[in-house]
């Protein structure tokens, strides 16, 4: 990649921090682009000089110099961040439920949004027709487009990188994004007043890590399919968890169980971004969802085909009010939750944030740029993490540093 002439982006780039969620292409537009890099994730390519304030701008959006403050109260939780409701549920429309990833929680929540009359529209990923593999940007405007582009799309996105040309519109979205786009979301609205009114709800999820295309090139060559002759491809649903599903042109499909796509294939091919990632759990945004996994007797997830379960959070006013104009309107079916309960339902997540603090600190001794993380209380959840865990955490990242195995 060319040498960068913004020494945000050169930082970013240089210490493998880009999370490719678009926003520096936003706001540098015609300066900065997003393109499709080695090994297979989207980064930015800056192709002119950037001026002082475009410069600064990047640097207080980005999630790779700097991640979005959790809010510093006394519902903020040190792993699952600000909390004022958490319960487990499903969206009521049982062929919604079926088809999405995780319950359709989300979905249900945004057809509420649109129905009620909260939004205007929806802004959110779905499958490129062009190339069922990749992710394009869209709006939904009705329920039926919400459903059609319900579903876990594992591959690389920049929902950011468009957004620029919708601030001066009068469309009230919903945003829905990774939990890195929605911290570059919060921080751009901290310097532009537009986005508060152009995206009154803001969404999230529970986030594993985006995979490189090698990960679903992997799955396709197990499944035996070539790319070329797809016609759709989806990376789960059709049930809980669901199946990696390949459709040809001829309308024969193949398929791969969640534990082999996403345990055996994708998640070997995830950015080191997201392997150090401080806010995995969306802390910013309205509400995330998540899997509600059942555990067995060790307390480990059980990915057993099942009706669709979904763990709900809202972290602000307006995320309570909207789920619970959801719920009583019957579009989904919520029981309460004890915050406690969620490190059963997410023991992945909660390790990844006790040792998140370790990673940063294995980064800093060897040299490298890091993510600004001061306000997601990182501090505050490697209190949980035991000695051992934690330097085996440190000495273990510095080992792949050193040897360029991230």
């Amino acid at each position: 990649m060319k040498q960068f002439l913004s020494p945000t982006l050169h930082r970013v780039i240089k210490g493998d921090l880009c999370s490719g969620c678009g926003a520096c292409a936003a706001i540098g537009a015609g300066k900065v682009s997003m393109i499709v890099a080695p090994p297979g994730f989207n980064k930015p390519e800056q192709t002119r000089p950037l001026e002082p304030e475009l410069e600064s701008a990047i640097d207080a959006i980005c999630p790779g110099s700097n991640m979005a403050q959790w809010e510093d109260g006394t519902k903020t939780h040190p792993l699952w961040g600000p909390i004022e409701t958490v319960a487990t549920g499903a969206a009521t429309d049982s062929q919604l439920r079926h088809q999405a990833s995780s319950g359709g929680m989300i979905s249900a929540l945004l057809i509420a949004a649109l129905d009620e009359g909260l939004i205007d529209a929806v802004l959110h990923v779905r499958t490129d027709p062009s190339d069922p593999t990749r992710n394009i940007m869209t709006r939904s405007t009705s329920a039926e487009q919400i459903k059609q582009g319900a579903g876990s799309r594992y591959a690389p996105s920049s929902p950011l990188a468009g957004l620029q040309t919708l601030l001066d519109e009068t469309t009230r979205f919903a945003f829905v994004g990774k939990p890195c786009d929605v911290s570059a979301l919060r921080q751009w609205g901290a310097i532009d007043a537009r986005i508060a009114d152009r995206f009154p709800i803001i969404v999230s999820f529970f986030c594993g890590g985006i995979p490189s295309h090698k990960g679903t090139e992997a799955i396709l060559d197990d499944l035996g399919v070539k790319k070329s002759d797809l016609s759709d491809f989806r990376y789960r649903g059709d049930g809980w968890p669901g199946y990696a599903t390949a459709i040809r042109h001829d309308g024969s499909r193949e398929r791969m169980s969640y534990m082999e796509s996403w345990g055996s294939r994708l998640s070997k091919h995830v950015q080191f971004r997201c392997k150090i990632c401080p806010d995995a759990v969306g802390g910013v945004a309205d509400i995330v969802a998540a899997d509600a996994w059942h555990g067995d007797e060790r307390g480990y997830p059980l990915f057993d085909e099942a009706e669709g379960r979904s763990l709900v959070i809202s972290r602000t006013s307006i995320g309570s009010a909207l789920i619970d104009r959801a719920r009583s309107t019957g579009r989904i079916s919520i029981q309460d939750c004890p915050v406690e309960d969620i490190s059963k339902m997410q023991p992945s997540q909660a390790r990844r944030k006790r040792l998140a603090r370790s990673r940063l600190w294995a980064m800093a001794a060897c040299l490298q740029p890091r993510p600004n993380a001061d306000g997601v209380f990182v501090r505050e959840a490697a209190l949980g993490a035991g000695r051992v865990e934690s330097v085996k955490s440190f000495l273990g990242l510095i080992r792949r540093i050193v040897t360029g195995k991230r």
